[in-house]
């Protein structure tokens, strides 16, 4: 195996020094990206159901959702790799796809990013960023790709093979061959999920700075919310091939649209009770939801990092008021955090908390416990 050194971002995650300033990368044109009534099917199996979404130029859009709701195949549809079977996408305000006509990939103006990187094993490093550049004399090919490079801290392996990088290394040197055309629209389907988690954080930010630098318009795919929340300028969460609720990180942490989205964005404990005048009641106090019927069966959600975990110190007056009594039945540590299983007073049901500087308090040990307004959410039950 050739042998080489590691790259800048590398060696920064190991501690090492870094290396100078990297190439800056090219700006391109960005240009608007339009779904409209889009459907589609695999073997008259519906996979998306209605998509309506408007992409600003330069906007970083992430489609988050589980497996099969249609995100990798509204990404597809969006290159060119497949075929709608109702509605119309638009790039640029130009028509790429209907149900009559569709302009093959090539002519887009997309590049795009897969999760196995897609490199060519048969040619070096430099050959694979300037596949891309065909329309080129190859002196200017070879400038480009090789500026793209540098911009990734990627010049030094130039003449290497895709088989001789790391994981990390052969990720940007995808993203050095998507982004060496400019092209107008950028593309990826879950391109970091094949990376290690030391790793995994710094190619992310490299990219996103890289796409900050270029102004494509960017949609990523993933599963991960934190992921989608790190990178994205606006979250499109779907479900079973539909749109389910689009805004910023801050919108859909605080405002999910419903106990599904609540849940998929952090864990959380559910307590079943009925709204009283316009509140639903819980051991821990009531919580105000003005849009549920009195009557009604809720679902109130505490996240677990909202639950605050306390020593049972008979002599702290204030405490004792403010928090309600419970014990410790597990506690399981997973280094920034500890997870830990409890009961309470007025509640059958046991509930999870994940606290940080938990010290002292082992299973079977009394606790007050307390929850922090700001990490309740309450839901009808369905």
């Amino acid at each position: 195996m050739t042998q080489h050194p590691p790259s800048p971002l590398e060696s920064t995650a190991q501690g090492n020094a870094v290396a100078g300033p990297r190439a800056r990368a090219g700006a391109t044109i960005a240009a608007e990206v339009s779904f409209r009534g889009v459907h589609h099917a695999y073997n008259r199996t519906p996979s998306l159901r209605g998509i309506d979404l408007e992409i600003a130029p330069g906007e970083v859009i992430c489609l988050l959702g589980p497996s099969g709701c249609g995100k990798s195949t509204l990404l597809r549809l969006a290159a060119g790799l497949e075929n709608l079977t109702a509605g119309e996408i638009f790039i640029n305000r130009r028509q790429v796809s209907s149900t009559h006509s569709t302009i093959p990939p090539e002519k887009r103006g997309v590049g795009l990013m897969f999760q196995d990187y897609a490199l060519f094993p048969h040619l070096s490093i430099l050959a694979n960023v300037m596949f891309g550049l065909k329309g080129l004399q190859r002196a200017d090919a070879e400038r480009e790709a090789m500026n793209a490079l540098a911009r990734l801290g990627l010049e030094a392996y130039a003449n290497n093979y895709p088989h001789a990088l790391s994981g990390g290394e052969q990720q940007r040197v995808a993203l050095a061959r998507a982004i060496v055309p400019r092209p107008n629209v950028l593309l990826m389907d879950e391109p970091f999920s094949g990376l290690d988690k030391r790793l995994r954080d710094s190619v992310r930010d490299e990219t996103l700075s890289v796409l900050r630098e270029t102004r494509a318009t960017s949609v990523l795919v993933t599963h991960d919310p934190e992921e989608a929340m790190r990178m994205a300028d606006r979250i499109v969460l779907m479900r079973k091939g539909k749109i389910v609720q689009t805004g910023s990180a801050h919108d859909l942490y605080n405002n999910p649209i419903d106990i599904e989205s609540a849940r998929f964005f952090s864990e959380v404990n559910e307590i079943v009770t009925v709204i009283e005048n316009g509140a639903a009641v819980t051991p821990f106090g009531r919580y105000d939801a003005p849009d549920i019927p009195d009557g009604t069966p809720a679902i109130v959600c505490i996240r677990q990092q909202g639950i605050e975990v306390l020593a049972a110190d008979p002599d702290d007056r204030r405490n004792r008021y403010a928090t309600i009594e419970g014990r410790i039945l597990s506690r399981r540590f997973l280094g920034e955090v500890d997870v830990v299983d409890l009961v309470v007073n007025g509640l059958d049901q046991q509930l999870t908390a994940r606290v940080r500087g938990l010290s002292g308090e082992n299973p079977g040990n009394d606790v007050r416990v307390r929850v922090r307004p700001s990490d309740v959410l309450v839901f009808p039950a369905r």
